[in-house]
């Protein structure tokens, strides 16, 4: 298949660096392309300012590694918040799809991941020993893992058992497997994960 042909390179340049980010292809980062030299040069200036002050500006919670504006995010610093309940997801999106829901009114810690060896994530590259610290305080009465449903989320539950289970005093628990096997958090509907946060169980560790 012969390589398209640009009537620029500047054009070119554009097109393979707008195709780098997820689910754009050549073909649609072409158009993207095209549409914003199509756009004042204002409103094209408005988004490259917005994207590098982002990338330069926007810092990680302290707490509970959300992205936020300031050391601390705006949930973790919210006293309406329940601070004895710790929601664990696996990234910033999953905190989104678990807020729309408006069932939960605890606190979040943000793995950044789950175990994959496969992929050459371990325990070490999560934000795991963060979550034992937070527990280790004595304030956290419960830990409700919401990880997807697959072999590396399951994994990552049964770690996170095993660190915790020092702490006896702490209630572990796992959303209710209203989503299915193989599914990704961040896809589940707002009812569906809702439901499953408010009917979790347990975790055995099984």
């Amino acid at each position: 298949m012969l390589q398209q042909q640009y009537p620029s390179q500047l054009l070119e340049r554009a097109v393979q660096e707008f195709s780098k980010l997820p689910g754009i292809g050549r073909k649609t980062a072409l158009r993207l392309v095209l549409h914003l030299l199509r756009q004042d040069t204002e409103d094209v200036m408005k988004l490259a300012d917005a994207v590098s002050t982002m990338k330069h500006e926007v810092k990680y919670c302290q707490v509970c590694h959300n992205i936020s504006d300031s050391d601390m995010c705006p949930i973790c610093s919210d006293p309406r918040r329940d601070n004895s309940v710790i929601c664990v997801v696996e990234n910033i999106q999953d905190v989104m799809a678990v807020e729309n829901t408006q069932q939960f009114n605890g606190l979040y810690h943000v793995l950044g991941g789950v175990i994959s060896p496969m992929d050459g994530i371990g325990p070490s590259d999560l934000e795991i020993d963060s979550l034992v610290e937070r527990v280790s305080h004595g304030e956290i009465k419960e830990v409700i893992l919401a990880l997807s449903s697959t072999m590396e989320g399951d994994t990552t539950n049964f770690y996170i058992f095993r660190k915790l289970a020092p702490y006896t005093d702490v209630k572990l628990s796992i959303i209710a497997r209203g989503i299915s096997v193989g599914d990704e958090l961040e896809y589940t509907d707002e009812v569906t994960l809702g439901r499953s946060i408010l009917n979790r169980t347990p975790f055995e560790g099984k």
